[in-house]
């Protein structure tokens, strides 16, 4: 977790190739300070960074991005307003590639689709 106290996993739960986490994002997080005051949004990068984290808690191992694809911020994610998000993730591994498909959900809005591929550290 590069954003130390930005986000808790509330809970994780894995059945074959699909993951299902429950996240809050801590809305009182020093980022918000900067992006943006009175107004927070959460950087689409930090929403990035835990799709990321939970498909590295999920196989055990430390991974990096290597690309993405179909990255597509639908919605805005105000913490202040909806902090809780749902992030569904298809992981597949490939010759040492985890390829993931997620989407991340606040209520019924979905608010990122988006493609990744990761490697082990």
């Amino acid at each position: 977790m590069l954003l130390q106290d930005f986000y808790k996993i509330n809970s994780l739960q894995t059945e074959n190739e699909q993951t299902i986490a429950l996240v809050t994002i801590n809305k009182d997080h020093e980022v918000f300070k900067g992006h943006f005051p009175g107004n927070p949004v959460t950087p689409g990068v930090c929403i990035m960074q835990i799709v990321k984290d939970i498909t590295s808690q999920v196989v055990g191992k430390l991974l990096f991005m290597a690309s993405s694809s179909n990255v597509k911020f639908m919605e805005i994610i105000n913490p202040e307003v909806t902090p809780d998000l749902e992030f569904t993730l298809n992981i597949t591994e490939l010759d040492g590639v985890y390829r993931v498909k997620n989407v991340t959900k606040f209520n019924d809005t979905v608010a990122l689709k988006l493609s990744m591929n990761l490697k082990v550290v």
